[in-house]
């Protein structure tokens, strides 16, 4: 099984949550494979009964799992690191602090690491402070070039930008692509992206020149009555993306 996920034009995966296997296996085939299925550890009681779970999202999508924190949840970035070096996902989400842990325990380079920064109101510069301890300190405000170089320092494969709220940030998230196009960086665009809005967040993207991008689509596309994410809503963002990318 691939370590890395497949991108559609090698730019573009979609990262959707998945409710049960069978949700993530109708969401694989409604993305065409252009996708990772986000499992968050927060719903485990213990590693062991999170391994055993998430081995039957990688048997069903070959191997298309994120190791998800749970609404970004420093105080899970410890599980996700000790899980992710057990199973080898395509992709893990970390806050700031996290991500050289999870890259030393993986012990490779190709599976896909984000590092969580979030916006400031301020154009060009992101808090990093989003660790278990640094989250309750004050801001960590850097430049968003410092961020990228610091995540590059640690192992690290993409900026994950949250809380988004949509587009209300939008011209902070443009000089965030603009910054990850410098340098090499890829990008994931986090919170409160809809099917109104993310065609306008991923041309943003791909207009900076961003290498790879992972947009999350998470509780916009899930149906309240079962849990599940609409697989029909997932055939709609890749639509989406085969119209832009």
């Amino acid at each position: 099984m691939s370590l890395s996920p497949k991108y559609y034009q090698e730019r573009v995966c979609l990262n959707v949550l998945a409710n049960s296997v069978e949700n993530a296996k109708d969401c694989y085939e409604a993305a065409e494979g252009y996708v990772v299925l986000g499992v968050l550890s927060k719903n485990y009681a213990s590693d062991e009964a999170a391994i055993e779970d998430m081995k039957k999202y990688q048997a069903a999508t070959e191997n298309a799992l994120s190791v998800g924190l749970g609404a970004g949840d420093p105080n899970q970035s410890q599980m996700v690191t000790r899980l992710s070096g057990v199973l080898q996902p395509q992709h893990v989400n970390q806050v700031f602090t996290g991500v050289g842990a999870s890259r030393a325990l993986l012990n490779q380079n190709e599976t896909v690491i984000n590092g969580l920064v979030s916006p400031t109101g301020k154009v060009g510069f992101v808090n990093i402070a989003t660790g278990p301890l640094s989250s309750k300190a004050p801001e960590a405000i850097v430049p968003i070039e410092t961020a990228i170089k610091l995540l590059q320092d640690m192992g690290g494969s993409s900026v994950k930008y949250f809380p988004m709220k949509g587009l209300a940030h939008k011209d902070e998230f443009k000089a965030v692509a603009e910054a990850c196009a410098k340098y090499d960086f890829y990008l994931e665009p986090t919170g409160g992206i809809d099917l109104e809005n993310f065609e306008e967040i991923l041309k943003i993207a791909l207009d900076a020149g961003v290498k790879k991008i992972i947009p999350h689509v998470y509780s916009s596309i899930i149906d309240g009555t079962t849990g599940d994410t609409r697989p029909e809503d997932v055939a709609t963002l890749l639509s989406i993306i085969k119209k832009i990318a």
